[in-house]
């Protein structure tokens, strides 16, 4: 089983925390050890708002800023190749080539951001559909897909299932929103789309809840099913 899992960076290392990362690392070497091929993208965070934050102020144009986004989602992932063993690729990819390659030797693939324009979500997905992967989660920091920014609707209901086309509504909706935020961007979830590409969208805070959602489905976030897909088939079974 193929699975990219994107990491968001507030979920990796909030506070630059050493035992959050190597959680999430011991997490990413069970599921490697269950036999499955794993490739990582890591956001950028806070850390990665408050330099740019800071930039823009400076008078950076947007290409800079994401840039320097870029930048800090590369440390990131630097972070977690630290906390990984053996099996990780000690690079950096910079490219899905890189990426691609480092999979199908049987190591562990980290990325970060890759070009300006694009969020490490859209970078994940592209990943996913680039290696043809089985699986694809992101861990955030909100439980799931809901109808509307949970953080500033307290009437946005969850979604437990839902089609790839439903997401690129629900999505759309949301960014239209002034001050709401999505768990996975419009790109993103409109290259799921594309690729019919199975996914998770689950609360990565606690980084135990990713490895029962690979292995076996069970998570209380939201599943992603290809339209006219097959029902979900997880290692375990």
């Amino acid at each position: 089983m193929r699975v990219v899992i994107s990491i968001g960076g507030s979920v990796l290392a909030p506070d630059l925390d050493s035992e959050r990362v190597e959680a999430h690392a011991s997490v990413v070497e069970t599921l490697a050890r269950e036999g499955c091929e794993i490739g990582a993208v890591v956001g950028g965070g806070g850390v990665a708002r408050d330099y740019i934050g800071a930039a823009r102020e400076l008078g950076a144009n947007e290409v800079q800023l994401d840039q320097i986004g870029i930048d800090v989602t590369r440390i990131n992932a630097r972070l977690l190749i630290a906390a990984l063993g053996s099996q990780v690729d000690p690079k950096v990819a910079h490219d899905y080539e890189d990426a691609g390659d480092a999979i199908r030797r049987g190591d562990i693939s980290v990325m970060g951001g890759v070009m300006p324009g694009q969020t490490t979500d859209a970078v994940a997905a592209a990943f996913a559909e680039y290696v043809d992967a089985d699986l694809l989660v992101y861990a955030t920091s909100v439980d799931g897909v809901f109808s509307a920014d949970p953080k500033s609707d307290p009437d946005a209901t969850k979604f437990e299932e839902m089609t790839a086309g439903e997401l690129v509504n629900v999505i759309a909706d949301i960014e239209m929103s002034a001050g709401s935020s999505a768990p996975v961007d419009l790109l993103a979830a409109k290259l799921i789309e594309r690729a019919k590409m199975r996914t998770i969208v689950l609360d990565g805070t606690d980084p135990s809840r990713i490895e029962p959602a690979v292995l076996r489905g069970e998570h209380s976030g939201t599943d992603i099913i290809p339209e006219g897909g097959d029902e979900p088939t997880y290692w375990a079974q």
